[in-house]
């Protein structure tokens, strides 16, 4: 099973390291993966509706203009996606990765959560859609290895 190349599209959080953390585990475990994700810089996807396609003077056109030009990048790559990992962080409410949850779900894609224990019971409906709820990164990066290669590697 692991000649194909899967294509993982990590949503959430973009206030900590946990994308690298798994695409340099998943690097190390030698999965064939490619990896995708919404923009991580938050000025250029506030205002990338904006920037390109022209100011707004009232806030809720300047916001719905970039929501749907990074609709268009989301929803192109969680469509092409084989697993979508969504990691919920407890800084800031993540309305668009639990939008990203519902979608993938929608579409019959494999998921897996990512959160810190404590938010069970708030992310309860989307915990109950993934496949998987890790809570740390090396677990999803795991999870990937056994789900590719059917190898349950050892715990660190």
């Amino acid at each position: 099973m692991n000649q194909q190349s899967w294509n993982v599209y990590l949503s959430g959080e973009i206030h900590s390291d946990w994308r690298e953390r798994i695409i340099e585990g998943a690097g190390a475990a030698g999965l064939t993966i490619e990896f995708c994700s919404p923009v991580t810089d938050h000025a250029s996807s506030d205002d990338c509706g904006v920037n390109i396609l022209g100011g707004e003077d009232q806030a809720f056109w300047h916001d719905h203009k970039g929501a749907k030009v990074n609709a268009i990048r989301t929803r192109t790559l969680i469509d092409r996606a084989d697993i979508v990992v969504v990691r919920f962080g407890d800084k800031y409410k993540q309305w668009n990765a639990a939008f990203d949850a519902g979608y993938a779900a929608a579409m019959g894609t494999s998921i897996i959560t990512l959160h810190d224990p404590a938010l069970r019971h708030a992310l309860k409906e989307v915990d109950g859609a993934a496949m998987a709820t890790a809570e740390t990164p090396e677990q999803v990066v795991r999870i990937l290895d056994y789900v590719i290669n059917g190898r349950l590697a050892a715990s660190a």
